[in-house]
């Protein structure tokens, strides 16, 4: 019982660890980069986040339950305005830390959500609060710390205090899979994979600058998706 309880927690302490790792050596390198090659770096991440969302959204084919749930989600998340208080949390983090940087919330917030909205982030709290196993979310680790080496030269020091809310939310999806896991589907999966792949896309828009979009004030989508699919399918 003891090492159940002990494993759901190392895949995601593993995560963070990858992280945090992979956003100092990220740093480093961007002291002694040009400013073109930080930008290039910048609009390459931007277009792997694109293709990365398009190709999840395109794993459920029940258009009306995601779509159902990114407008009410939005609603809901406007109405709170978990945007807001997230760039004020990283504001206040910012300020308590004495740091300069003007892409800190930016960097902050594009990591947390690049992090958590894979199909791995969702897999892998599930196999890990299910069966104890953290074997998918190794493999995410070493994809997220490889990331975050190029999102930390490019965004700066925000990226590494991703590691902040990456924490709470993979390891409340690990603590929240150990209680009801057995109810998520292959339904269920690819349509929260599919919601969260056209909130990466609108990530992508943010991150090369096309258009700002609110992505944060969509998250509540990614609930109301699980509950629609649980209850219809």
């Amino acid at each position: 019982m003891t090492c159940f309880v002990y494993l759901p927690r190392m895949g995601t302490i593993i995560n963070v660890a990858a992280v945090i790792i992979g956003s100092l050596i990220g740093l480093l390198i961007n002291q002694k980069l040009p400013k073109k090659i930080i930008t290039i770096i910048f609009q390459v991440m931007g277009l792997f986040t694109l293709v990365l969302g398009v190709s999840m959204s395109l794993k459920s084919e029940h258009y009306l339950v995601i779509i159902g749930s990114l407008v009410s989600g939005a609603v809901i998340g406007e109405w709170i305005d978990l945007d807001k208080y997230m760039k004020r949390w990283s504001e206040k983090l910012k300020k308590r830390l004495k740091m300069g940087n003007d892409k800190f919330s930016d960097g902050l917030i594009t990591a947390f959500l690049l992090y958590c909205m894979g199909t791995l982030t969702i897999l892998g709290a599930i196999e890990e609060g299910v069966e104890g196993s953290y074997d998918i979310l190794l493999m995410k680790s070493l994809m997220d710390g490889v990331s975050s080496i190029a999102l930390a030269s490019a965004m700066g020091i925000g990226v590494l205090f991703s590691a902040i809310p990456l924490l709470v939310y993979q390891g409340g999806l690990t603590l929240f899979s150990s209680f009801i896991g057995d109810h998520f589907t292959d339904v269920i999966i690819n349509d929260l994979s599919a919601t969260g792949g056209i909130l990466l896309i609108g990530l992508g828009i943010n991150i090369l600058e096309i258009k700002s979009l609110k992505i944060l004030n969509m998250i509540p989508a990614l609930v109301i998706v699980v509950i629609l699919s649980y209850l219809i399918y």
